[in-house]
């Protein structure tokens, strides 16, 4: 491929799950994604053009031999449309404007908000489903994903560091992936005399990237300080309340711990207590404390037995 056009605009985490795929693409890049994530897109390899969604009509100057759009919303349907390209993978407008997507790129799609079977059946899907997200992305481009990790730039420092890092918030979209008892393991992991760090909310991406990079372990949800943990090499601890733990690949520096209710409220968008309370402080702790030892720095074995 000489060409290829990418069109990830978010969520932020999405957009940095989806990067190791540009160490199977070669020849020249464009990837359009929101004005928010072009600083952890942009620069992060040779012969790469990252353009906010705002300047996208820039990505119309050439010819490309691949389209991957992996948005499913129909105005970013109507942009790829309009771009000149040898084929397409993901959603696409048909001659009815319909939003559909290619039978290559189902296996992802057919779990998705636009799936063909209907959201009900989708989330069906998605709950049974084993494979990770780079897995299905990949095999619908003819590649076989092997752990490629991911790409991020540097960060830029803030002087925060410690032990743990504890990465509490969850968006509006998404109040269950919230778990109860943060504060509470806070103060269990303060007790062993560990440096613990509640990651605030930064004015840059490259800030908060340096926060978690910073930490031995980050402890936290399904979210973006997940996978700049994963990015960056930094063990970590995930809850998974209602989301799939199954298409998050852990590159051998992560565990997951899944909710007993997760079927329960899988894929549901409300807020329910119970979801955010069935994982317990004493299962988070000695999860953390198991990865603070495989760093190979001091911690005290008799709190993981």
């Amino acid at each position: 491929m000489i060409n290829v056009l990418i069109v990830k605009l978010g969520a932020t985490g999405d957009v940095v799950r989806t990067t190791p795929l540009m160490r199977r693409l070669m020849g020249h890049i464009t990837w359009v994604t929101l004005a928010k994530n072009k600083p952890l897109v942009e620069g992060v390899r040779e012969n790469l053009r990252c353009l906010a969604w705002e300047e996208r009509s820039v990505a119309l100057d050439r010819q490309y031999d691949l389209v991957i759009n992996l948005e499913d919303t129909l105005d970013v349907a109507q942009f790829t449309k309009s771009a000149r390209c040898s084929q397409t993978f993901g959603a696409y407008l048909d001659s009815n404007n319909t939003l559909r997507y290619t039978d290559n790129a189902a296996s992802w799609f057919d779990l998705s908000l636009i799936s063909r079977y209907g959201k009900e059946q989708a989330d069906k899907l998605k709950l049974r489903n084993r494979r990770t997200y780079q897995a299905m992305i990949f095999e619908g481009l003819h590649f076989r994903f092997s752990g490629e990790p991911y790409f991020l730039p540097d960060g830029i420092e803030t002087g925060l560091s410690g032990d743990v890092a504890i990465a509490a918030d969850a968006g509006p979209v998404w109040p269950m992936k919230k778990w109860a008892y943060y504060s509470e393991l806070k103060e269990e992991l303060e007790k062993e005399h560990l440096t613990v760090n509640v990651l605030p909310e930064r004015s840059s991406l490259l800030e908060h990237l340096a926060d978690v990079r910073n930490h031995r372990c980050l402890v936290g949800g399904d979210s973006l300080p997940m996978h700049l943990a994963l990015g960056t090499g930094t063990r970590c601890v995930n809850l998974f309340n209602c989301t799939s733990p199954w298409e998050i690949y852990g590159y051998g520096i992560q565990t997951k711990i899944v909710s007993r209710l997760l079927e329960q409220f899988f894929y549901k968008r409300g807020y329910d207590a119970h979801a955010t309370t069935a994982i317990s402080v004493g299962e988070v702790f000695k999860a953390v404390m198991t990865q603070l030892c495989a760093t190979g720095e001091a911690v005290s074995r008799a709190v993981i037995q």
